[in-house]
């Protein structure tokens, strides 16, 4: 189940505690799903009681346990517990672990869309400035993906307009970015939120780790080269249990898996080769590592990437997609020494289903990077 699956199931037991005269509010939009903070529990939370404790008149911990009672039956749900002031702590069931990778493999680019913002228009207006035109070229597209339409206008005026109007004013570029060329012009440009000067300089060039840009790039050139490899040993992807039969019948599924950062990213060489050497150079012999759920951080990384594509069309910040696809491409990158088999080893289920999510995660990458403007390659 996805972020905005589950935010739609909460949704539903909202509505039908309204509808059965529990509850006497006005059914929200939307419900926002996130990951549990530090100290929480489960796979997602949402304050959702919270927000609806004051217009019912009710305790927030009251319509919490309300709520839990009803969202326990839900399918696709493992588990509800009540924290705090009356949060609600949402664990996942695991009936279909290639439910994510076949949901990302059939919608491609577009997942991640909603419908949100479906019916609304928006007039972006900016001064003639490049920052401003590239942030605006791409809030124009992540607008789109949630059911929006967007137009840009260049300059004050003071005309009316029937659209919802977007001032935008990032802060300017110290200097001309198209030195660095398109691609890493436009990631300069939009990596720092609208109100942090962007940093020209040859470090967006540089192919070596400590470039988010080079990064993200990298990791989705592997994606394409894990595929390549995987035909040549005769298999393709299959959405399933990336866990090994061994693992699989003794661990119980994984609900932990935080968001993948730099630092836990194994070293990315600047000259990418042969994927199965790369496989072999990461320790192909370490079977506690191999059986180890390093696929947690990926499944984290995509499952809430539609929140965090919500986000930034509602909050009109085409970086925080940026910083997203750096923390995809981090997971992707950690978990990839997994996806083909080593020495002797046979392909296997399980390596049919690690191809698949890391597929899913080059789709990402592509879609993401498509909506920033900027190329995908498939070699790098």
């Amino acid at each position: 189940m996805t972020p905005v699956e589950l935010s739609r199931t909460v949704l539903r037991a909202v509505r039908r505690a309204v509808d059965d005269g529990e509850l006497s509010v006005a059914v929200p939009a939307r419900v926002v799903v996130e990951r549990p903070r530090p100290g929480g529990c489960g796979d997602y939370s949402t304050n959702v009681a919270l927000q609806l404790a004051g217009p019912a008149g009710r305790p927030p911990r009251h319509v919490a346990e309300l709520l839990s009672r009803r969202l326990s039956d839900s399918p696709g749900i493992a588990g509800v517990e009540v924290t705090g002031p009356g949060f609600l702590n949402l664990t996942l069931a695991d009936d279909d672990p290639g439910a994510l990778a076949r949901e990302i493999l059939a919608r491609g680019g577009g997942y991640g869309g909603s419908d949100v913002l479906a019916g609304q228009r928006f007039e972006i207006r900016i001064p003639y400035e490049v920052r401003a035109e590239v942030v605006a070229d791409s809030l124009r597209r992540v607008l789109a993906t949630q059911g929006a339409q967007a137009h840009v206008v260049h300059g004050e005026t003071a005309e009316p307009s029937a659209a919802q109007v977007v001032n935008l004013r990032p802060v300017p570029a110290p200097c001309d970015p198209a030195v660095l060329g398109r691609d890493a012009s436009r990631w300069a440009l939009l990596l720092p939120a609208a109100h942090d000067r962007p940093r020209i300089d040859d470090e967006h060039l540089a192919q070596r780790e400590n470039n988010p840009l080079f990064r993200v790039r990298y990791a989705h050139a592997r994606t394409r080269a894990l595929t390549r490899n995987a035909a040549a040993l005769g298999f393709t992807a299959e959405p399933g249990d990336v866990r090994d039969q061994a693992s699989a019948a003794s661990d119980a599924p994984s609900a932990t898996g935080a968001l993948g950062d730099a630092s836990s990213a194994p070293d990315v060489p600047s000259a990418p080769g042969d994927v199965r050497e790369h496989d072999t150079a990461t320790g192909a012999g370490d079977a506690t590592r191999a059986r180890a759920d390093t696929a947690a951080p990926l499944r984290a990384a995509l499952s809430i990437y539609p929140q965090i594509l919500t986000l930034a069309a509602t909050h009109h910040a085409p970086d925080r997609l940026a910083r997203q696809l750096v923390v995809v491409a981090d997971a992707l990158l950690g978990f990839e020494h997994t996806v083909l088999p080593q020495g002797e080893e046979k392909p296997s289920a399980a390596h049919r289903a690690r191809l698949a999510l890391a597929e899913a995660a080059g789709a990402v990458l592509a879609g993401g990077l498509s909506l920033l403007g900027i190329d995908a390659p498939e070699h790098l």
